[in-house]
């Protein structure tokens, strides 16, 4: 395995088993699935420069049109988990038209860019390939995974807009089909935000497709998974102490 990887899921799987161990969860787990998603909605709009305050968002009066499109993305991510390990590519034009819908015509919600860099054939090849990797038998671990997914769509920029909402909600997508995180509780996108610099150092580093890069990205993911488990499990403890 690359190096420092195997650590790092290790890392992040028991920081997702204590937080799935807490026991509000017996009783309040919809809720904190609940926040955690509208915080990574926030997160992953944040990343792209639309920032907003958590309360604006969760009142409903932020109006940028990227933070409407990571929430309507956010509310769709339990229905689409079944179809995310049968037909990818069809999830994925799914959240290109949740995420961009305020933002290019209407013709061209989920339909690959037909220009610019890589090009449109290196980017079907790809999305193929991964698709394949989506659909096919894997011992890899769930994290390796969603940070192999997440890294590809964010290189490919297969829709030429919202590229780094339909990334992170596929990434949180694989995390949830493979197990790590069923019950989407963890906010990978709380993470990033919070790791902002490293978060963009890291995907930097995998374009470079060396195996350090591609580590040294997958590591990030790993604490972007363990910051998002450390976020839900206060969240928890805040509403022990009501």
């Amino acid at each position: 395995m690359l190096p420092g990887v195997e650590e790092a899921c290790d890392a992040a799987r028991k920081a997702v088993d204590r937080l799935r161990g807490h026991r509000m969860l017996r009783r309040k787990s919809p809720e904190v699935s609940t926040e955690s998603l509208l915080r990574g909605a926030r997160a992953s709009a944040a990343l792209e420069g639309a920032e907003a305050h958590l309360e604006e968002v969760r009142a409903g009066h932020a109006n940028h049109p990227l933070v409407q499109g990571a929430l309507r993305i956010s509310s769709e991510m339990g229905p689409l988990v079944a179809t995310w390990h049968t037909a990818p590519r069809q999830v994925l034009a799914r959240l290109h038209v949740l995420g961009a819908r305020d933002i290019v015509a209407s013709e061209a919600l989920g339909r690959p860019r037909d220009s610019g860099t890589p090009s449109p054939e290196e980017v079907a090849a790809r999305l193929d390939g991964l698709s394949s990797l989506l659909t096919s038998p894997s011992k890899a671990p769930a994290l390796v995974a969603a940070a192999i997914v997440h890294g590809e769509i964010l290189a490919l920029k297969p829709f030429g807009t919202a590229d780094g909402l339909v990334a992170r909600a596929a990434e949180r997508l694989t995390l949830i089909d493979r197990g790590l995180d069923p019950k989407t509780l963890v906010s990978p996108e709380v993470g990033h935000f919070e790791r902002a610099e490293e978060y963009r150092q890291a995907f930097e580093g995998y374009l470079t497709g060396t195996a350090e890069g591609v580590a040294g990205w997958i590591r990030h993911c790993a604490e972007a998974v363990i910051t998002g488990a450390r976020d839900s499990q206060a969240l928890c403890e805040a509403m022990q102490r009501g």
